[in-house]
């Protein structure tokens, strides 16, 4: 069930609050809930800076035997 929640903001603040959500779409409570959802959780605080790739990438590796030089050198014949 979702309630009514009323922010008191300076107004040049709710302008930029207003202009954020436009440019990706999405409503300034979603970004809002978005938030407080991100702030709770028991690994919350290592997920807040990670890209939603990059979460989806996390842990992919485990258990693989990779050794950095072998990367290196791929890296390397694929780009140099």
């Amino acid at each position: 069930m979702q309630t009514k929640l009323t922010l008191r903001l300076e107004k040049n603040l709710i302008s930029q609050a207003k202009s954020y959500a436009k440019k990706r779409g999405k409503s300034i409570s979603r970004i809002v809930a978005d938030y407080f959802k991100a702030l709770g959780g028991p690994s919350a605080k290592s997920r807040a800076a990670l890209t939603p790739i990059v979460c989806s990438l996390k842990g992919s590796l485990r258990g693989a035997n990779v050794v950095a030089d072998d990367m290196h050198r791929r890296w390397e014949e694929k780009h140099l």
